[in-house]
């Protein structure tokens, strides 16, 4: 027998890590157009370095170790500017672009593909010893500043705008702008792996107010017609006061409004 299974065991694990070094590597290098190279990406980028102080910290954390989990994380911390708890969970393909300032905190889990720019907080909104943190979906993007806070979920393929605060989780597709946040459903899925486009969040202010005063153009051509045809009746509404009855004069704005 050329190996014993405790060798196997160990090689099996070093192509693991081997597996994930690379994939965290490839992750940058397709996210990130001022990349050129693995060397490059793996000596100077400090958003991998922190990923990989963490991936050793949760070891050590799952295995209860938790002193030298701690104080892996603290060290990288002080190296990196990012804060990642040891007991957070985080997928394969994860990237923090820039990354100072980012904070992750103990029960939060990031699926696959994930990019976070820098000072993004998945953050709880308590101080319950159980779950208390965001559980961000495949495939999403999470704009520089913006805080997804509390036990909420961050659907597959949804994109959060910077500076956006998040206490509701949001469905699969979605964007998400604003304070608080606003959701918007994509009108197409998202088909490629991750969405970096931050040009295209819509301005759901804007869109409110031209809806409104689309409203009102509405309501005063109705009610001008009313008065030269005298068509126009008074109605009682829920609360008992009189409105008229406008056909055809849509609600102020939908959900739809804002699909894109």
């Amino acid at each position: 027998m050329l190996f014993s299974p405790v060798d196997l065991k160990e090689e099996n694990m070093f192509r693991k890590i081997f597996r994930t070094i690379k994939a965290d590597l490839d992750a940058a290098l397709l996210r990130d157009p001022a990349a050129r190279n693995r060397w490059e990406v793996g000596l100077l980028y400090s958003g991998l370095h922190a990923l990989w102080m963490h991936r050793a910290a949760h070891w050590f954390w799952t295995h209860d170790l938790r002193f030298l989990g701690r104080f892996i994380s603290q060290t990288s911390r002080f190296i990196t500017g990012i804060e990642i708890h040891p007991g957070a969970t985080i997928g394969k393909g994860f990237f923090i672009d820039h990354g100072m300032g980012v904070v992750i905190g103990e029960t939060a889990e990031v699926g696959d593909n994930v990019t976070l720019y820098h000072g993004v907080t998945l953050g709880g909104v308590n101080i319950d010893k159980g779950k208390r943190h965001p559980t961000i979906g495949n495939n999403v993007v999470i704009g520089a500043g913006a805080k997804v806070l509390g036990a909420i979920e961050i659907g597959t393929g949804s994109r959060i705008g910077a500076n956006a605060v998040v206490v509701k989780s949001v469905p699969a597709q979605s964007i998400v702008v604003g304070v608080p946040g606003h959701i918007i459903k994509r009108a197409i899925p998202l088909e490629q792996e991750s969405d970096l486009h931050h040009d295209r969040l819509p301005d759901t202010i804007q869109a409110a107010i031209k809806s409104l005063t689309k409203r009102m153009d509405e309501l005063e051509k109705a009610q001008d017609l009313q008065t030269i045809f005298g068509s126009g009746k008074p109605s009682k509404n829920g609360n008992g006061a009189h409105t008229l009855a406008l056909a055809g004069v849509p609600d102020v704005w939908h959900e739809e409004d804002f699909t894109i």
